[in-house]
């Protein structure tokens, strides 16, 4: 099948930032090239509001999980929500946004591990992808897939922040691989390597919005709408189309995602 339209993998369009004019913007998105939207929580409330945003609009779907700057959110009955909400809500279709950050705080490595092995787990009961958080923690994160076999699982390594070789580590075992706009910064010379690297069947586009916005609007507030600024910039590093780009990485979130 062929996909002209664009599907963003990674947003949290629950966020405060679009408060205001969330309504608006995603009727908007909708009415342009942007089809398809994965509104990922990161806490209790975020994954409740990125529910409630899935039932109210048809081309929203959801991932619900614990990042792992919530682990003190972290108790059995939370747990059981998350594996509950992900078995019965057949518009939830990934477990995330989950995995290690030692960037703000590196003090409760255990208490981050247990929580990203458990909801790995919770992905496995429930048939789910999963959506991997991984920053300033390469090795540990790599590691823990490793010994839990998330290959099997399936999923993304969302923002993706290393390079080639951490890229080959999970490309091997069968994950895709996000890119965002960094891919645009002038200075995001490893992330430009890593998409000359992965092939493009291994490749899904996303925002992270409001954050990461790309080039020319960098700093500023980011959306699905600007995601077009980063197919442009992997057809130039892949020598293909737009078009290409669009339809290749659409197809890869269908499948990823297993809508």
């Amino acid at each position: 099948m062929e996909y002209d339209f664009i599907f963003d993998t990674h947003t949290h369009y629950d966020d405060e930032a679009f408060d205001e004019d969330r309504d608006k913007l995603l009727s908007s998105l909708y009415n342009g090239m942007v089809k398809r939207i994965v509104d990922v929580g990161a806490s209790m409330e975020s994954s409740g509001k990125s529910l409630q945003l899935s039932a109210e609009y048809p081309y929203i779907y959801s991932a619900i999980g614990l990042h792992p700057d919530s682990v003190d959110e972290a108790t059995e009955q939370n747990m059981k929500w998350i594996s509950e909400n992900a078995s019965q809500n057949k518009k939830v279709v990934a477990i995330g946004e989950i995995g290690l950050d030692y960037y703000w705080k590196d003090d409760n490595k255990k208490e981050q591990e247990k929580c990203f092995v458990d909801q790995l787990n919770i992905a496995r009961k429930t048939g789910l992808p999963v959506i991997i958080h991984s920053r300033d923690a390469a090795k540990d994160t790599l590691d823990i897939m490793k010994d839990n076999k998330a290959g099997e699982i399936g999923g993304v390594i969302h923002c993706f922040g290393y390079g080639t070789e951490m890229a080959r580590e999970y490309l091997d075992m069968g994950m895709y691989i996000g890119i965002g706009g960094v891919v645009t910064f002038k200075n995001g010379r490893k992330m430009k390597e890593v998409v000359e690297y992965t092939p493009l069947d291994r490749i899904v586009i996303e925002t992270d919005c409001p954050y990461l916005s790309p080039e020319p609007y960098r700093g500023k507030r980011n959306d699905s709408g600007r995601l077009i600024y980063v197919a442009d910039e992997i057809a130039r590093i892949k020598n293909v189309d737009r078009d290409t780009v669009i339809n290749t990485t659409c197809r890869n979130a269908f499948e990823m995602y297993k809508i």
